[in-house]
C-alpha cells in the first residue's frame, strides 16, 4: 500500500449518506483526469484543497451524496482517499460504489489525476504515484493490469483522461507489471481524438446518470433505490 492521505487529513465534509460497499471486488481501474488547471503547486496543502474543491463541486453543484471518485492523485504525487469508505472497502477486498463512470460504477474503481491531459503529459511525481497506486490495487484485487487498467473513454463518450494520458496507458500497464520505479519513455506527439473534451473545471465526462443505482436505502424495502445522488 503506498502512502495515502485519508479523508480526515484533507478535512472532507461528511457525506449526505454513507456509500454502499458491495461484497465483491471491482474488475477495472478507470484512469481519469480532473479537467482542472495543470498547477505548478505540488504541495500537500494544494492536494488537500483540490480534494475539497472536487467534493464541493460534486455535492453542491451536482447534488451528489459525496465526492465521486475513490482515489485522487495530485500533480505533486500525493495520493488521497476520495469517496467515503474507500479505504475500508479496499482493506477488505470489496468495492465501494462511486460516481465517476456512467453506467459502470458498480464494478469500477476510479482514480482521478489532477490536471488536464489533452496535450500535456502528467508530472513525473504524478506518474510515479499512478504506477504505484495501480500496482497496489491490482495486487489487492488480483487483477491483470493489461486488462484491468482502462481509461474513462473506454466506457463513455469523453476524451477523459485526455489524449496524452490515454496514449500512455499501454506504458502504464507495462510499468505496473514491472512494478514502480522506471521512468516514462519520451512519447511521440499524440493525434487528437476528436472526442468531447472538458467544458469546465472538473468536467471529465459522463459520471452518473439520473437513474443509476448508487447506494442502498436506510429503510426497509428494495435493495437499492434510484436517485441522482452519488
Amino acid at each position: 500500500m503506498p502512502p495515502i492521505h485519508d479523508r480526515a487529513e484533507w478535512q472532507a465534509r461528511p457525506p449526505k449518506v454513507a456509500a454502499t460497499v458491495l461484497d465483491r471486488a471491482p474488475d477495472n481501474i478507470v484512469v481519469h483526469h480532473t479537467a482542472s488547471p495543470n498547477s505548478a503547486d505540488q504541495s500537500l496543502e494544494h492536494a488537500f484543497e483540490l480534494s475539497r474543491s472536487i467534493q464541493s463541486f460534486h455535492m453542491d453543484d451536482r447534488g451528489w451524496d459525496d465526492i465521486g471518485q475513490q482515489l485522487t492523485i495530485s500533480r505533486g504525487g500525493h495520493l488521497l482517499e476520495g469517496r467515503n469508505r474507500t479505504l475500508e472497502a479496499i482493506g477488505t477486498r470489496r468495492h465501494v460504489m462511486g460516481a465517476h463512470t456512467l453506467g459502470h460504477n458498480d464494478h469500477t474503481i476510479g482514480v482521478e489525476n489532477e490536471g488536464t491531459y489533452m496535450t500535456e503529459e502528467p508530472t513525473d511525481e504524478l506518474w510515479t504515484q499512478l504506477v504505484a497506486t495501480c500496482a497496489w490495487l491490482c495486487d489487492v484485487y488480483q487483477l491483470d493490469p493489461h486488462t484491468a487498467i482502462v481509461g474513462h473513454r473506454d466506457y463513455n463518450q469523453t476524451a477523459c483522461p485526455g489524449d496524452t494520458l490515454y496514449a500512455l496507458l499501454p506504458e502504464l500497464r507495462d510499468q505496473v507489471v514491472g512494478r514502480p520505479g522506471r521512468r516514462r519513455a519520451a512519447s511521440a506527439p499524440v493525434e487528437p481524438s476528436g472526442l468531447p473534451g472538458p467544458r469546465h473545471t472538473f468536467d471529465h465526462g459522463p459520471a452518473l446518470g439520473s437513474g443509476e443505482l448508487t447506494r442502498q436505502p436506510h429503510r426497509p424495502g428494495p435493495a437499492h433505490r434510484r436517485d441522482r445522488g452519488a
